[in-house]
């Protein structure tokens, strides 16, 4: 089975703070002993909401909105990693897709945090591709059925529309909230697992881990040390279809 982990904002990353070195060297160890176990297959960090859009297209209209903004519907259908040459290019592409889509869709874009943005390691000389993940907010379609295949369609004409300037890095498409479960810090330190179906999610998503692993429990241990890593940032567990 596969799964995606979706950990929240806090304030230190809204401001613009980075992450201490503790987690940094500790996430990076989790990351790594997991793609050795063969659990980890994706990943990635978002910058703050001061560096995101969202793009959205109701009744053929489509709207940008520039953060920051406080959360909203971030209940997540489908994700994209996409490269691009830049920002605009990524809202551009977003535009794409959401008319792939239908009508009713909101899409966020964000700016992938890169390894030397954390300074682990030093940037690449010359012009270094960027990566942009676009999050596609779930519609009650989406928390009542399968429309993987749709979004799967969706993202295969958003790949021929490209022009030698951009590239589908990774596409999933997540099962319903019914199937999935949220891990909310309480008192004391303490962290308690809530069950599906979430109606909404007003927490800003910060970054992604795609597992695979024989069944939900493994996931929830999983899910467990990374939270522990992170401190009280809230963390959704949700089925990967496919």
């Amino acid at each position: 089975m596969r799964f995606i982990v979706m950990h929240k904002v806090d304030a230190n990353m809204e401001s613009g703070g980075p992450p201490s070195q503790e987690i940094i060297q500790q996430m990076g160890a989790l990351v790594q002993s997991s793609l050795k176990e063969g659990i980890f297959l994706n990943g990635a960090g978002l910058h703050r909401s001061a560096r995101r859009a969202r793009l959205s297209r109701k009744d053929g209209v489509a709207t940008l909105t520039k953060g920051p903004y406080p959360g909203q519907n971030e209940l997540v259908a489908s994700f994209t990693l996409l490269g691009a040459p830049s920002f605009d290019d990524a809202v551009a592409h977003a535009g794409t897709l959401a008319r792939a889509l239908g009508d009713d869709v909101e899409i966020e874009v964000g700016p992938v945090v890169e390894p030397w943005d954390l300074g682990v390691m030093p940037k690449p000389v010359g012009k270094v591709p960027e990566r942009f993940l676009l999050l596609c907010k779930a519609t009650p379609a989406d928390e009542s059925s399968d429309t993987s295949a749709k979004h799967a369609a969706a993202v295969k004409t958003l790949s021929a529309s490209f022009h030698d300037n951009a590239a589908v890095l990774a596409a999933e498409s997540l099962a319903p909230s019914a199937n999935g479960q949220r891990l909310l810090a309480t008192s004391k330190g303490k962290r308690s697992w809530v069950d599906g179906p979430f109606a909404e999610s007003k927490e800003l998503i910060a970054g992604f881990s795609v597992l695979r692993l024989p069944s939900l429990v493994e996931a929830r241990a999983w899910a467990n040390r990374y939270a522990a890593i992170l401190g009280d940032n809230e963390v959704d567990l949700r089925e990967v279809w496919g």
